[in-house]
């Protein structure tokens, strides 16, 4: 039976925010540029969830509380969600999402490279890293480019809803744009 868009319960996540939880009737939505998302679901259960993280790694050791705007704190967030459903990690299909470059970039000489790569390009590294270092299978990938992307996670199916909107067309588009 397909369902209209009133009858599902409608999440909006913003930079910093993380949900999880049962899928019945939950999408999940996010705007992202630069931010990366993860979603995860586990294709048994109907469970899983999405977060929305604007900067790779908490500057702040030791940590007392884990905090979602990060990467790094966004795996370990997932991990501890997961176990309160008697899972693991590795029990789930990720996909990601964003890491838009959305300014463009210029030589500076002064710095490393690491400090030059724009951050888009660092939540997308920090994102892979934590997934595989959880032994996370990663279905799909829809990362980088110049541009922002507005995501729709449907818990209960699994299936995840990308628009994909180019700015400053720097270079080919076409792979994501599906103009030929």
């Amino acid at each position: 039976m397909q369902l209209s868009q009133s009858q599902y319960r409608r999440i909006t996540l913003h930079a910093g925010d993380i949900y999880f939880g049962q899928g019945h009737n939950t999408r999940i939505h996010t705007l992202l540029g630069s931010c990366v998302s993860i979603t995860l679901w586990h294709p048994e259960l109907k469970i899983g969830g999405m977060c929305h993280f604007a900067l790779p790694q908490n500057p702040d050791t030791p940590k007392a509380k884990f905090n979602p705007r990060f990467g790094d704190d966004c795996i370990k967030i997932f991990k501890r969600k997961a176990q309160r459903f008697d899972t693991s990690l590795h029990e789930y299909h990720a996909k990601v999402f964003g890491g838009g470059n959305m300014y463009v970039k210029h030589a500076n000489h002064n710095i490393s490279d690491i400090q030059r790569k724009p951050v888009g390009e660092k939540n997308v590294m920090a994102a892979f890293e934590g997934l595989y270092k959880e032994d996370v299978q990663i279905l799909v990938a829809h990362i980088g480019e110049f541009g922002y992307r507005n995501i729709v996670f449907d818990i209960n199916s699994g299936d995840v809803f990308v628009k994909f909107t180019p700015i400053n067309c720097k270079g080919n588009q076409n792979s994501l744009t599906g103009n030929s």
